[in-house]
């Protein structure tokens, strides 16, 4: 079968690999329609790691050497494990987190904290592929009110929901969102859902009039012109660009005795002003992944009942153009909005 294989940095191929194995009682063999592209398959591409295990065999997945990318996939069930409790021609989104069930994290319903936790298409082969055997238990049945194109952006609103969850905010909350590209876009949509009052800071306006669409009511373009903060004394901020100066700025924003959830993961470590946090009270909360049978099946739901790719995927790329169309421009910072890659040949499509 035909897959996108990572063998080295800004190594890539298209080729041919082996069949992926008859999935057992528990698991499910899905027949892969779309694969998401993120900014982490960009840098992995672009880097050769670290997160893949090209050259370090991956203590939870046991995985060392090449590797079929792709982390936020769906399509449809092929075959399935007597005790998987899907059927066959059914189509699903895999969270493509792995847990254990058995350890102290994933007892206390912290599954992505797994002690032995591992990533498919990070850490294992994924689905930039034609086929893929995974656990059932991270996979949702899609509703027929939810198209492919909406469905598989659900592990990336899955995690939206969970950095939610964790800021523990509701209906009226308001938030700052610093950062509306990736992740904070799908933030902005599902905090608006949820009923909060969300303003969004960025360097782009072409976002900031996204972020509108999406349900920001205020949004304020960041420039190196004007560090200052166009707002003060927000309860909750979210910073997803794992950046020096959204750390700064999100400190700048926060409220006396409010929160801080880091969402964004930094390239290196970043200042932090810990006098100023425990001065003003200021919780620091992290965010994630996601906790697969909470998070995806809620951002299932969402994408059900407001569709989203019109405004999140910028493209929808076949298999053979990945690199030149999709990770490529990403990695270079030129690529404005997602790209979704049509894993099938052209007759399946």
């Amino acid at each position: 079968m035909r897959a996108a294989v990572l063998h080295a940095a800004r190594d890539l191929r298209i080729e041919d690999v082996a069949e992926p194995a008859a999935p057992g009682p528990d698991q499910v063999m899905i027949a892969v329609h779309l694969c998401g592209v993120c900014g982490t398959d960009a840098h992995e591409w672009a880097h050769g790691g670290p997160m893949t295990p090209l050259t370090l065999r991956h203590p939870n997945s046991g995985h060392v050497g090449p590797t079929v990318i792709g982390h936020e996939f769906m399509g449809t069930v092929l075959a399935s494990g007597a005790t998987a409790g899907l059927a066959v021609g059914q189509r699903v989104v895999a969270g493509a987190g792995a847990w254990c069930g058995d350890c102290a994290a994933c007892a206390a319903g912290r599954t992505n904290l797994c002690q032995r936790y591992f990533t498919y298409g990070l850490s294992i082969h994924g689905g930039m592929a034609e086929r893929i055997t995974v656990p059932a238990a991270m996979c949702v049945a899609v509703p027929d009110g939810c198209a492919d194109g909406d469905a598989v952006l659900a592990q990336p609103v899955a995690i939206a929901m969970h950095a939610l969850d964790r800021s523990g905010i509701g209906p009226g909350s308001e938030i700052l969102v610093i950062g509306a590209g990736g992740i904070g876009a799908l933030l902005v949509a599902c905090a608006a859902d949820l009923g909060a009052k969300v303003s969004v800071v960025d360097l782009d306006p072409e976002r900031l009039e996204a972020a509108v669409r999406l349900g920001a009511s205020t949004v304020e373009l960041s420039t190196p012109e004007q560090p200052g903060t166009p707002f003060t004394g927000v309860p909750t901020v979210f910073e997803t660009s794992g950046s020096t100066s959204g750390l700064r700025l999100a400190m700048a924003s926060v409220a006396r005795g409010g929160r801080i959830v880091g969402v964004g993961l930094p390239s290196r470590p970043v200042e932090f002003d810990s006098r100023q946090a425990v001065v003003s009270e200021i919780d620091l909360i992290t965010s994630s992944a996601h906790v697969c049978r909470r998070d995806l099946p809620k951002a299932v739901d969402l994408l059900t009942r407001r569709p989203l790719a019109a405004e999140i995927v910028a493209q929808k790329v076949p298999i053979e153009r990945l690199v030149a169309d999709a990770l490529a421009p990403l990695a270079a910072g030129q690529l404005k909005g997602k790209s979704v890659v049509d894993v099938r040949r052209a007759s399946q499509q």
